[in-house]
């Protein structure tokens, strides 16, 4: 069985390689959702920004006669 070793409050721990496959994929998937989180707020403070310079909407374009 092959082993492993994957850091745990601070020191180095021997476990087995499935441990350490899901020690690392619960470290990615914080990772990702952290990410997510940070270009969402990104995306809101930039929407949130740009609507506030937006002034009175535009009159409709007017139909001319022909």
């Amino acid at each position: 069985m092959a082993k492993d070793v994957i850091p745990v409050n601070g020191e180095d721990r021997v476990v087995r390689e499935d441990t350490a496959k899901a020690y690392r994929g619960v470290n990615w998937a914080w990772a990702s959702i952290a990410a997510f989180i940070v270009i969402m707020i990104a995306l809101l403070v930039t929407f949130f920004l740009r609507s506030d310079r937006i002034t009175a909407p535009t009159d409709p374009p007017t139909r001319s006669s022909q």
